[in-house]
């Protein structure tokens, strides 16, 4: 009989093109949700649930727990489920508050249960909706500085809680880099302006068809995600051992923007490591994946930026630091790749990076990196590395605030699962 699920698709952005997107897509056996979160420091969530008939129901949410988050999960997330089981309802649209990061909504339907819903058997959104497109409004004249800036959302008023740390550059990036579609309003750009950020999009979103409008009342997005390819994400989870360089975009340099893969089987030294970061921090759009820290041999460390910010997280362990037992539980797929590139003293363990410059040259990025990476000598006194001093602790940020010359450190949780939900 085929997938029975109802389609969803996720529209998000900073875009007035947004707006006109959810219009467009809207219609007969359409319904679409949006949750406005402009007023959420005041306590205040409005949910908007738009029918088919064009008839929107408002209605005022109490924050759970006095968390986003929680509000969210809590609402949207049987909600998914209850519209699904509407015999009118074909497709849902969600419409996201424009800080709102796709992946972590798209992760939240597919893993985080909903359970004591009357007439539904326990288990996640996915169970009875699937992501047919992640569609993201981007604004050419503001995008490329929103993701290069320095901004936190709590700079410009719209951070959620005053736990909410993240920047307008994590949140651009995120939504661009997991989009299977975009829409770029080009008004008020310039030619050089319109270039630069076709050479980003097409880097961190290489498969994603792209429509520019002129106009942000035309948006035809029914045809747009008409044209996107079958390996489209669609919602897809991904973690540190996925492909870092997804949907094959191009390498060459293109308006300053390029791409600099970074690979190494030996490990980072911490401090160099932290001396290091600095260049990816300047001149840097984005990088991200997985790093090999000699003084913590047991974990596998992400590493992510966006703009000025960047942060280092633990993203589980090593297999090699796993038994037998435990890495028979692991997804084959990474099993496998680790197979191919095993070390008889150091098993899986790597460090895989992708670097996406626009004003830092790729070739002192390459070069400071590489000069972070334990020597030979170092390498062959692995008894030592223990006792070198670790600026990431745990966890770590930059920029980071010193303490008496030292870093101090600031917590993340792990990016495979409770950070994705914290970002939402």
């Amino acid at each position: 009989m085929g997938d029975q699920r109802t389609p969803l698709v996720v529209v998000a952005g900073w875009s007035e093109a947004v707006q006109a997107a959810v219009g467009s897509l809207a219609g007969e056996g359409t319904v679409v949700v949006h949750h406005d979160l402009s007023q959420v420091r005041e306590g205040v969530v409005r949910r908007a649930v738009t029918g088919a008939d064009g008839v929107t129901d408002t209605q005022i949410l109490e924050l759970a727990h006095a968390c986003v988050s929680c509000t969210l999960r809590e609402d949207l997330l049987p909600m998914l489920r209850r519209l699904h089981a509407r015999s009118s309802v074909r497709r849902i649209v969600l419409h996201l508050d424009r800080t709102l990061e796709p992946e972590a909504v798209c992760w939240a339907v597919e893993h985080v249960p909903v359970v004591g819903v009357v007439g539904q058997i326990d288990g996640p959104a996915s169970r009875d909706v699937r992501v047919e497109a992640v569609l993201t409004c981007v604004d050419a004249e503001s995008w490329f500085d929103d993701a290069t800036g320095d901004d936190d959302l709590a700079d410009r008023g719209l951070n959620a809680s005053p736990d909410d740390e993240r920047t307008v550059a994590q949140v651009v990036v995120g939504q661009v880099d997991y989009a299977d579609a975009v829409v770029v309003s080009a008004r008020g750009a310039d030619g050089w302006q319109q270039a630069k950020l076709h050479a980003a999009l097409v880097r961190l979103a290489p498969s994603a068809p792209i429509d520019w409008v002129d106009d942000a009342g035309e948006v035809e997005a029914e045809q747009l995600l008409r044209r996107v390819p079958p390996h489209a994400r669609r919602g897809e989870g991904r973690d540190a051992h996925s492909p870092l360089l997804r949907g094959q975009p191009p390498l060459a340099a293109d308006c300053g923007l390029a791409l600099v893969e970074f690979a190494a089987d030996r490990p980072f030294h911490p401090g160099r490591l932290h001396d290091a970061v600095d260049l990816l921090l300047d001149g840097v759009v984005t990088a991200r994946g997985r790093l090999w820290l000699a003084t913590q041999p047991d974990h596998v460390m992400w590493l992510e930026s966006a703009g000025g910010g960047l942060r280092v997280a633990s993203a589980g362990r090593w297999l090699a630091a796993m038994t037998p037992q435990e890495q028979e539980r692991m997804p084959t797929a990474r099993r496998a790749m680790a197979a191919l590139r095993w070390d008889e003293r150091f098993g899986d363990r790597d460090t895989s990076v992708v670097v996406l410059v626009h004003a830092a040259e790729p070739a002192e990025v390459e070069r400071a990196l590489r000069g972070a990476l334990v020597t030979d000598d170092e390498l062959r006194r692995e008894a030592d590395w223990a006792r070198w001093p670790d600026p990431f602790g745990q966890w770590h940020e930059d920029p980071c605030e010193t303490v008496d010359g030292a870093p101090r450190d600031a917590e993340y949780s792990n990016t495979n699962d409770t950070d994705r939900e914290a970002r939402s």
